[in-house]
């Protein structure tokens, strides 16, 4: 299986975090919200796009993400995930690009 299947690269704000929390095995561990809008191509033709994505993070990344300021823009990489009950996406970040 192709490990580059699911990784996704995306630059975007921080436009909202919760605080920083640790999971039971102690880990920190940290949920917050990215927007990016941009002006794309879509079927040749000029598309405003809006997205706004939950993601997470965890330990190390997870303190390096909170210490980000809100409407700060940086670059994210990491995999999509359905989010604990299945109804949503979650963008799980493993680096800062």
């Amino acid at each position: 299986m192709d490990s580059t299947a699911n990784w996704l690269q995306l630059s975007a704000a921080v436009v909202e975090k919760n605080p920083l929390r640790y999971t039971p095995a102690g880990l920190a561990a940290l949920d917050f919200w990215l927007e990016q809008t941009a002006s794309i191509l879509d079927a040749g033709r000029p598309r405003q796009n809006q997205l706004r994505l939950k993601a997470v993070a965890f330990d190390q990344m997870a303190q390096a993400i909170d210490r980000l300021q809100v409407g700060e823009t940086r670059g994210f990489e990491g995999f999509l995930s359905n989010a604990r009950f299945g109804k949503s996406v979650v963008f799980h970040i493993q680096n800062l690009i």
